[in-house]
């Protein structure tokens, strides 16, 4: 794996582990606070996720497909994240993030990484 993927993986894993506890955040609202898309944050927890609180990132509606939101749901309860009616997923109004302080955060978490943008792609990857 290249250097810079390396660093949009650690900078999204900083943004998500910023997500505090009995709350919730998109993954548009990550992947725009770390400037990659939503289908890139969710491939980076799928495949590097399991050591920051994944299940405080869902879609916009806050849904889950079955098996990930039964994965989720033991983390939810203790984190008193309450289910929608539909129980699909959570209610993610009343649990949601607020974006721009996470943003803020996350800035000054990454303030010593390089910025990916800056770096090009490693050719032997």
């Amino acid at each position: 794996m290249d250097a810079r993927r390396e660093l949009v993986i650690e900078r999204v894993l900083r943004c998500v582990e910023l997500v505090p506890a009995g709350r919730v955040a998109a993954y548009g609202a990550i992947a725009a606070i770390c400037g990659i898309g939503p289908r890139q944050v969710g491939s980076i927890l799928r495949h590097y996720g399991d050591g920051v609180p994944w299940w405080r990132i869902t879609n916009h509606s806050g849904d889950y497909p079955a098996d990930v939101l039964e994965r989720a749901l033991p983390h939810w309860r203790v984190e008193r994240i309450a289910l929608k009616p539909n129980g699909r997923g959570c209610r993610y109004d009343d649990h949601a993030v607020d974006v721009d302080e996470l943003a803020l955060r996350w800035r000054a978490a990454v303030a010593e990484l390089p910025d990916p943008d800056a770096m090009a792609p490693d050719a032997s990857d």
